[in-house]
């Protein structure tokens, strides 16, 4: 049972500000946090120690969200400017700039191999890009969602999407098949368990539903936290015994998985927390609102010291 969470010293130093978004953070490795936000950036930190590792230049309006590849070496993000853009972690450098979408870059993901990059627009559409080659239109195109794609993840062959049309939708590369189930209000965020057998749909009605991957049986509904507004971020805890998610009301709401019970509901700070991540192995929680990060460790377990 998560009982509670402590604040780990020293978090990074605010990192840049939204009107309505506060940023994202997203984990690379379990050690690295990377951040963008509406300074047009994405910065690499080391979260335990709160120290900036590294600032990427390169896009012309803000950036809505960026991810790391399996192996450190390369960084994608998308944003306002409707690129989808490849950086090379170590030099800092823009690798390739993708272009193609008609509208903002919502959500970008890569493959478990990093050869591949999907991004989820304001247009509609899933774009798929070949980081190794030079060609400059999209390898695929997914546009079976009616309204804007608000989260994009990958797992093996498979692709999970949420849309503003209320479906989600997981597309079977392998098979080439196409599985939609209806939720009824505009997604938010997806996200695949751990243990690849259940999908988390977030959506606007305050609402968060564990459906079976395969079926798409409803097997639980999580309620308690506000998300009416804004795009906000939801996740499985390391061993998928919580379901977690960002709150308009300041807050990280904790549900027992299998209960559906609330088990702990932490106070962030005032405002909008629209952007967590859990780490891959650890009972470890980064959250980011009001340009900061904050990152939070279960009590039991002791506090990193940082600086400050």
């Amino acid at each position: 049972m998560v009982s509670a969470l402590l604040r780990v010293p020293g978090p990074p130093a605010p990192w840049g500000r939204r009107r309505a978004n506060p940023g994202r953070c997203s984990p690379v490795d379990g050690n690295y946090c990377l951040t963008c936000g509406s300074d047009k950036t994405l910065k690499l930190w080391n979260p335990l120690r709160g120290t900036l590792l590294r600032t990427y230049s390169g896009h012309g309006y803000e950036v809505l969200d960026a991810a790391g590849s399996f192996d450190n070496s390369s960084l994608c993000s998308g944003g306002g400017d409707k690129a989808v853009v490849l950086w090379d972690v170590a030099s800092g450098q823009v690798v390739r700039k993708f272009r193609g979408h008609a509208g903002k870059v919502n959500t970008v993901q890569f493959n478990e191999e990093a050869t591949v990059i999907l991004s989820g627009s304001i247009d509609s559409s899933i774009r798929c890009w070949d980081c190794r080659s030079r060609r400059p239109e999209p390898v695929q195109t997914l546009d079976e969602a009616r309204d804007g794609v608000s989260s994009v993840k990958v797992s093996d062959h498979e692709v999970l999407a949420g849309s503003v049309d209320g479906r989600v939708r997981r597309y079977d590369l392998r098979k080439g098949q196409l599985f939609s189930d209806y939720v009824g209000s505009p997604i938010t965020c997806t996200c695949f368990s751990r243990d690849g057998q259940c999908t988390l749909v977030s959506s606007l009605d305050s609402t968060l539903r564990l459906l079976d991957k395969d079926t798409g049986e409803l097997l639980g509904e999580y309620t308690g936290h506000k998300n009416r507004e804004y795009k906000l971020d939801c996740c499985l805890s390391e061993r998928d015994t919580h379901v977690v998610s960002c709150s308009e009301d300041g807050k990280v709401f904790f549900w027992d998985l299998v209960e559906g019970a609330l088990a702990l509901a932490l106070p962030v700070g005032p405002g909008v927390v629209q952007s967590l991540a859990y780490h891959p192995t650890e009972p470890c929680l980064l959250t980011a609102m009001g340009g900061s990060v904050q990152c939070w460790r279960e009590e039991a377990y002791e506090a990193e010291d940082g600086p400050g």
